[in-house]
């Protein structure tokens, strides 16, 4: 069975979510404290997404991303104060996957489970890999690489440079992004494509900066380029 770990010192929240998910088929280690969730995380290992409270007692949940992509890529679900949009922002730069401003229906926390485990589960029966000049994107190993070097995304940024990748030539709107990556939100945050594109483009441009790859459009949206060196 899938494995969740939960970081979330709300007891009752946290037995409320457990509850739901494991009616929904997942196991559930339910951790209240940050350095509690790095133990279970990075000593136990096993879980295959890990949904994160920032507000905890012992250390700020950004704090935790941070040392939890040090040493994992496993998926991470943020929880985040509604109002809290540079948090969302910040966490997505650090690495997070997702994130979901509370309060929130459990369902709907299921379903972005669900979507991001699909991602990672999904075949292709296309090429196993896209290669664009010096950069190759590997359907089969779930990977990135430059020049022979693997790239560092999160698989929630991998999904979205292949979405690009697959389209090259077209300019995607970040609606359009958002639907296709099923990262619907209660508000409207177009800034966390943004954040994530800016991550994509540190990894694989040779200029972040000034992006050869992932060319911006202005009020348009993005567009991957076909040609590459």
């Amino acid at each position: 069975m899938t494995q969740i770990l939960l970081i979330e010192d709300d007891v009752r929240l946290g037995a409320l979510v457990k509850e739901y998910l494991e009616s929904a088929g997942f196991t559930v280690r339910h951790a209240l404290t940050g350095s509690e969730g790095l133990r279970l995380a990075v000593d136990e290992g096993a879980s295959q997404l890990v949904v994160l409270d920032l507000m905890l007692p012992d250390m700020d949940g950004l704090d935790v991303c941070r040392q939890l992509r040090a040493v994992s890529r496993v998926p991470v679900i943020m929880l985040t104060a509604r109002g809290d949009a540079m948090d969302r922002i910040i966490g997505l730069e650090l690495g997070a996957d997702d994130y979901l401003p509370k309060p929130f229906e459990p369902r709907e926390l299921l379903a972005r489970i669900r979507a991001i485990l699909r991602r990672g589960e999904a075949v292709v029966s296309v090429a196993d890999v896209l290669r664009f000049g010096r950069l190759e994107i590997d359907r089969a190993a779930h990977q990135v690489r430059l020049s022979g070097h693997l790239c560092d995304l999160t698989s929630y940024q991998y999904d979205l440079l292949l979405i690009l990748a697959e389209r090259a030539g077209r300019v995607l709107t970040r609606e359009w992004i958002m639907e296709a990556l099923k990262s619907e939100t209660i508000e409207a945050f177009d800034r966390s494509i943004d954040v994530h594109v800016s991550r994509i483009r540190a990894a694989i441009e040779d200029e972040p900066k000034q992006p050869k790859r992932i060319i911006t459009m202005r009020g348009a949206g993005y567009v991957f380029a076909k040609q590459q060196d």
